[in-house]
């Protein structure tokens, strides 16, 4: 029960890694917000999980790209909660294609989405935190691999998730002091549907080349983002945690 007593808000919660890590903080004890973008097929059972380990779950909706909507939400959730005690900003899409016939719209989608909407969801909440005391509170931003070594054809997702490391470096300088963690977790290649939709001798290639020799899962990205979102992770801040069975190293 790592989580005990603590209440969390975990954004692209509806399915994949944003899942996975609302059910590893509902079984250690976290009440959870999760924010998706409409209704979920995972609402039931995620409301199962979290009343048979004796917590809550609330499913709230906005899209993160929408920056009024998202706002007002986040507000409403977090005057609903009182504090949030940990963040994880997961939301995030893809638009890929070679840089020089990629649309603007798709630059702008992918950056409003994956980074803008990072730094207004946690304005709100680190405002919030660094007025609780005696409390150690932690943000932790879903970054990438290719966000530390880029990727062809992913100029957009390279850049926003290059931006949420420097944020999240940034952010960790500003309120460090008032006791609030702020981390990036850097996922390597991540059975999930995002993923799913490369062909088979691609995803084999990867595999290959990784030196665990397997596709990580998303409950290897939820137990990094279960230690960091616990006191077992009170002197860690300003970090990029790579889950990526070696592929950066």
């Amino acid at each position: 029960m790592l989580l005990k007593d603590k209440k969390a808000l975990v954004t692209g919660s509806s399915r994949g890694i944003g899942k996975a890590i609302v059910e590893a903080f509902i079984k250690n004890g976290a009440e959870v917000w999760g924010l998706c973008s409409k209704p979920s097929a995972a609402k039931e059972d995620l409301e199962k999980l979290a009343s048979e380990n004796g917590v809550a779950f609330h499913e709230i909706y906005a899209d993160v790209g929408n920056a009024e909507q998202v706002t007002e939400v986040v507000k409403a959730a977090l005057a609903e909660a009182g504090t949030f005690d940990v963040l994880v900003n997961n939301a995030g899409i893809t638009r890929d294609g070679l840089s020089f016939r990629m649309k603007k719209d798709d630059w702008d989608d992918v950056l409003r989405v994956n980074l803008t909407s990072v730094f207004l969801i946690s304005q709100i909440v680190s405002s919030n935190m660094i007025r609780a005391k005696d409390k150690s509170c932690s943000i932790i931003n879903m970054a990438s691999i290719v966000g530390l070594h880029g990727q062809g054809g992913q100029v957009n997702y390279a850049a926003s998730k290059g931006g949420i490391i420097a944020y999240s470096k940034a952010l960790a300088k500003e309120v460090g002091s008032r006791g609030v963690r702020v981390n990036a977790i850097a996922p390597g290649f991540i059975e999930t549907d995002m993923t799913a939709v490369l062909k088979d001798d691609m995803k084999a290639q990867w595999v290959e080349g990784l030196p665990l020799k397997r596709a990580g899962k998303p409950e290897d990205i939820a137990n990094a983002a279960l230690f960091l979102a616990s006191d077992l992770s009170t002197y860690i801040t300003g970090q990029v945690i790579g889950v990526d069975g070696g592929m950066g190293c």
